[in-house]
């Protein structure tokens, strides 16, 4: 029993730390209104790289690390600047809002 309460519990938390994470996909659309001059109205690509069908978490991971200053890629000085206003919310929003195209 105890050990039962214990996965129940655990579980719990997992769900809750994904739901936490998942974004809004119509809050994703309008932050993704600055980012439609180089990757195009529907997420097709342009200047940058095509962004629609890429996993969520992937957009994420390179949000954040354009966010903190990694160099991801050739594009890395134009993205910084773009990421480094942008909050967890708006990160996990505009990933959701990608992945829904």
């Amino acid at each position: 029993m105890k050990n039962t309460i214990i996965a129940l519990a655990a579980a719990g938390f997992v769900t809750f730390g994904t739901a936490a994470q998942a974004g809004d996909v119509d809050a994703g659309k309008a932050a993704y209104a600055t980012c439609v001059g180089c990757h195009g109205a529907n997420a097709e690509g342009g200047v940058g790289p095509k962004l629609a069908g890429q996993a969520t978490a992937d957009i994420v991971s390179k949000l954040n690390d354009y966010k903190a200053g990694k160099q991801v890629g050739p594009m890395t000085s134009m993205m910084a600047p773009m990421a480094a206003g942008l909050s967890d919310a708006d990160i996990a929003n505009i990933a959701a809002y990608t992945a829904s195209l």
